[in-house]
Formats: C-alpha cells, sequence, structure tokens
C-alpha cells in the first residue's frame, strides 16, 4: 500500500494517538473510513459513467454509419436505374374457342334442384314439414 510496509503504518498510527489522542482518534478513523468510501463510490459512478458515454458514442457512431450507408444506397439506386418509361401492356386473349361461345350455355353441376335429390321413403315428410310442438 503506497510502498509502506507494516512497520511504518504501525508508526503512523503511534504519532497519530500520541498527537490526536485516544479520545478523538477514534472519531477522525471513522470519519477518514467515510470519506475514503465516498470517494470509492464517485469514483466507481464516474467509471460507469464514462462507460456509458463510450457506449452511446459507439451506438451514435454505428447508426451514423448506417445512415450514410443508406443514403449511399439510395443515391447509387436513383442514379443508376433509367426513368422508367410507360411499357405497352399485352392484350388480354381469352382462352376461349368460338365454338365454345355458339354453344347454348349449360347449368352448372353444383346447382341442385329439390326435384333430382333422391330421396328415402319417410323422408319427404320430414323435409317439407317443420316439427310441430305439441
Amino acid at each position: 500500500m503506497f510502498g509502506m510496509g507494516m512497520p511504518e503504518i504501525i508508526l503512523i498510527l503511534a504519532i497519530a494517538l500520541i498527537v490526536l489522542g485516544p479520545k478523538k482518534l477514534p472519531e477522525i478513523a471513522k470519519s477518514l473510513g467515510r470519506g475514503i468510501s465516498e470517494f470509492k463510490k464517485a469514483t466507481q459512478e464516474f467509471k460507469e459513467n464514462i462507460e456509458v458515454e463510450d457506449d452511446l458514442k459507439e451506438a451514435r457512431d454505428t447508426m451514423q454509419g448506417l445512415k450514410r450507408d443508406l443514403q449511399d444506397t439510395v443515391r447509387q439506386t436513383v442514379h443508376a436505374s433509367p426513368t422508367p418509361s410507360p411499357t405497352p401492356t399485352p392484350p388480354v386473349v381469352d382462352a376461349v374457342s368460338e365454338d365454345e361461345l355458339e354453344s347454348p350455355v349449360e347449368k352448372p353441376a353444383t346447382e341442385v334442384s329439390e326435384e333430382s335429390v333422391p330421396q328415402e321413403p319417410g323422408q319427404e315428410d320430414v323435409l317439407k314439414e317443420p316439427p310441430k310442438d305439441d
């Protein structure tokens, strides 16, 4: 500790005891300990603030780099692509022959009338009449 060994520390404490007296020495040691602990706490907070500022600076630099890259890409894309000219759309060709156009339209198979559905015996009453509550 600061290049001092145990004998030097004992000598300093003995001189402090003689000069300050046994009553004031504990009070001074207590206030000295509090001062050292506050100094350590302030030093730790300062280190944390520096680390946070470094992290923020790094993040800011990264964001600025991304912004520049994005701007460069947009500029290159705008300058590289020619002005789009309107392209004519091809005519729509139906895949229907003339024979199909002239033939009569048949009913689709999905349309089913009640007459075409075969019914089982005894089922006719169920379909036509609702049940009666007595």
